[in-house]
């Protein structure tokens, strides 16, 4: 009877620890206010434009490189921490829990499933023969693939520029975003640099100002993903612009240093054209 009582003592003072433990979990809080403003926060509605107000386009392809500094933010963290995660992470994120859409070219025609993308990472499960350390007979076990944030550094952008006549401004609107890897061939030894899925931005756009970016100078003046795209704060180099060759890029015609010099040529051809639209 008396070992029974020490068992039932015993079991309560379990489970009184326990719950105390629970408690103090759910009381604890990294910060000293619950985040509201971005977590809630909904992107901005695109105006509305139509067909008789652009008096000009041109779809533009630019590459924003996340080694510069002011563009830091897309790559870093590189494992997700706190309230922060790098652009590839949330992509993945979004296509795994929110159904967004990966597709296999920047025009939508032909839809990724989940393990596609993955494959492109090659980060697939594999079933691999191993060796029981308890029973010493081969059985066949599930190996996870490592998906590698750290090996996207670049994102390819598609736009379209235009100018507005009814607000006389020229505008910007991002259709599509890739991520690139790059990595190295464990068969050829040699660094390999892939385009791996396009995602509509449109449908990205309400995962993206949900997710607040890193200020370096305050921590408490954080804006959105959203907000550095709509607010274009970030540095990219154009590769390729609408043309009559099949929209080829600029690498297919100009190398070295000429490659730059074109991109350059074509972003001064943008506001040429802006500043000859305000003139006449």
């Amino acid at each position: 009877m008396k070992k029974l009582f020490v068992v039932f003592l015993v079991g309560i003072l379990f489970s009184v620890v326990i719950n105390k433990q629970q408690a103090c979990a759910q009381n604890v809080r990294d910060g000293i206010y619950d985040k509201e403003n971005i977590p809630g926060k909904r992107p901005i509605p695109y105006r509305d434009v139509r067909e008789a107000d652009v008096m000009w386009k041109k779809k533009i392809w630019q590459i924003i490189d996340t080694r510069e500094k002011m563009n830091h933010p897309f790559y870093y963290p590189l494992v997700d921490m706190d309230d922060r995660r790098s652009l590839i992470s949330l992509i993945i994120y979004g296509i795994n829990n929110e159904g967004l859409t990966a597709y296999k070219d920047d025009e939508f025609k032909e839809i990724m499933t989940r393990d596609e993308v993955y494959a492109e990472f090659d980060a697939l499960a594999d079933t691999q023969q191993v060796v029981n350390p308890e029973t010493g007979f081969l059985e066949s076990r599930v190996i996870e693939g490592e998906l590698r944030y750290d090996e996207v550094y670049q994102y390819e952008l598609k736009e379209i520029w235009y100018f507005d006549k009814v607000h006389s401004t020229m505008r910007v609107r991002t259709i599509a975003i890739c991520p690139i890897r790059r990595y190295m061939d464990q068969e050829t030894g040699q660094i390999r640099k892939v385009q791996t899925f396009w995602v509509y931005f449109p449908e990205l756009r309400p995962l993206l100002a949900r997710q607040e970016v890193f200020n370096r100078g305050n921590d408490a003046q954080r804006i959105s993903f959203d907000d550095i795209f709509m607010q274009r704060r970030f540095n990219s180099f154009i590769v390729r612009e609408s043309n009559v060759y099949d929209n080829r890029s600029v690498t297919q015609y100009m190398q070295g240093i000429n490659r730059l010099l074109e991109a350059e040529k074509i972003k001064r051809e943008l506001f040429e054209q802006e500043h000859d639209l305000w003139e006449f």
